[in-house]
């Protein structure tokens, strides 16, 4: 697991440029499906069993990354817009991968650094500024370091809800009593855009995306039940999902029947694919298994490994049982 983990999180992929992940996963799991294919958005998606109920799980591929807008005429510097969520007190000092192979580095005006205006990226080679095409997607460039039990690296949001999905599939029984699709969905930091094609194009009976969450064991941090260590997260409610009872307690009771610690989710702000896959057709119940997480949309997202392998069992339990919702 951590070597899939450090592949993937290594991997580049913003926001509507997630065909270099997206070849990666594939590798991973085409042996894994009975059917797998690309749908007209770019969400790969692969069918494990048949009959039953049919459930779709979804864990996004793409990270948090930034699109060259303007180049200053004088120094070749460039500015940029966001392509996800952002964090202006992060940027100051990181380096950004362009889609070409360039390295820039973020820096800050004086007495600036509070909105997204006031930074540029620095992709001068030597005497000569770089010509960066503008219109060109970055992401950011960090390795994966590991801490005991803790996983440190980017785009852990949410490259480990996708190793979560790809380690499920391993043990999945394709003669298991249901019918699942795996979702490694697009455009999730933008708007969900690719959870909403896959939901259409499947048609489930359940959704449960696989995303992380927030934790509330930091110093002076937000006030939130979620911590590293205390297990698999169930989502109860986000400011974009209210989980149908039956789904947490569904979720719930298998915990309890295969003794796999568990946390309860209550999330103030931010949402994840499950709020688009409840929405499609007539609405189909939705809920999420969480990977708690901290120093969230940061070079250095932290998790601890336990969690990991909690939300594998319960993700594990709930495909591997008929589904009586």
């Amino acid at each position: 697991m951590i070597e899939l983990t450090r592949k993937l999180v290594e991997t580049w992929g913003p926001p509507g440029y997630e065909h270099r992940i997206r070849d990666i996963i594939r590798d991973e799991v085409s042996a894994l499906s009975d059917e797998t294919w690309v749908d007209g958005l770019g969400n790969l998606i692969c069918r494990v069993g048949s009959g039953g109920k049919k459930v779709l799980v979804a864990a996004h591929m793409d990270e948090i990354g930034l699109m060259a807008n303007y180049r200053e005429p004088e120094s070749g510097y460039l500015r940029f817009s966001a392509m996800g969520g952002l964090r202006a007190d992060t940027l100051n000092g990181n380096r950004v991968l362009f889609e070409d192979g360039t390295v820039g580095v973020i820096a800050v005006q004086n007495g600036g650094g509070k909105s997204l205006g006031d930074f540029y990226i620095d992709v001068q080679s030597d005497e000569e500024s770089n010509a960066v095409p503008i219109g060109q997607p970055a992401g950011f460039m960090r390795e994966m370091q590991t801490r005991g039990q803790r996983i440190v690296a980017k785009s852990l949001d949410d490259r480990i809800g996708c190793v979560v999905a790809i380690e499920t599939m391993r043990g999945l029984d394709r003669q298991a009593p249901n019918e699942v699709y795996f979702a490694f969905t697009v455009q999730e930091e933008v708007g969900l855009r690719g959870a909403k094609t896959a939901a259409q194009g499947v048609r489930p009976d359940i959704g449960i995306a696989i995303d992380v969450t927030g934790s509330g064991d930091q110093i002076r941090g937000r006030k939130m039940l979620v911590k590293l260590g205390g297990g698999a997260a169930i989502k109860v409610h986000d400011p974009g999902l209210v989980v149908p009872v039956a789904i947490k307690n569904w979720m719930i009771d298998r915990c309890e029947a295969d003794n796999i610690p568990y946390q309860l989710e209550l999330l103030a702000g931010g949402t994840t694919d499950a709020s688009a896959i409840q929405l499609a057709d007539a609405g189909v119940p939705s809920g999420c298994i969480s990977i708690p997480t901290r120093y969230l949309h940061t070079t250095s997202e932290t998790v601890d490994i336990r969690d990991v392998g909690a939300c594998i069992d319960l993700l594990s339990g709930l495909l591997a049982n008929p589904i009586a919702i």
